[in-house]
């Protein structure tokens, strides 16, 4: 793990970026505001905001009221996710 200085990472921000992006560990420390850990963002991440996961959970209830929904066992779940 490498710690740096947020006047570090501006001085060599895309060497830092390029590390992470290679899996190495970066963290950001800030004196006035704490620490941050850099990773990329993976095709599998999903980006959203509150207000569009909030939406999103109140379609699928949605759905759920009006019996578009499908059940599914645990199992079911986590080989439908790869887990």
């Amino acid at each position: 793990m490498l710690v740096i200085s947020t006047r570090e990472f501006r001085a060599k921000q895309g060497e830092y970026l390029g590390m992470a992006a290679k899996g190495e560990d970066i963290v950001l420390k800030s004196r006035s505001i704490g620490s941050f850990k850099i990773v990329p963002v993976k095709e599998d991440d999903t980006l959203m905001s509150k207000e569009e996961l909030d939406a999103r959970i109140e379609r699928g209830l949605q759905d759920i009221k009006e019996g578009k929904g499908k059940r599914y066992t645990m199992e079911e779940l986590r080989l439908k996710m790869g887990l």
